[in-house]
């Protein structure tokens, strides 16, 4: 999965720029983004469905 950075935004190609499907699979995204870290790949199979399954159970990343 690509991500995005601010050259988007800086080159005028964008006015804002979401991530929202990468948040529901990786909650601390801003530290991944900050080191380069790889990412967790949503599951679209547990969204919109009952119970935590794909909402709270995709692994942070270990920084110790």
């Amino acid at each position: 999965m690509e991500t995005c950075d601010n050259n988007v935004l800086e080159a005028g190609e964008a006015d804002a720029v979401a991530f929202g499907l990468l948040y529901i699979a990786n909650p601390d995204l801003r530290t991944r983004f900050a080191l380069n870290a790889p990412l967790n790949e949503p599951d679209p199979s547990t969204f919109y469905v009952p119970g935590p399954k794909g909402y709270t159970d995709y692994p942070f990343l270990k920084t110790t």
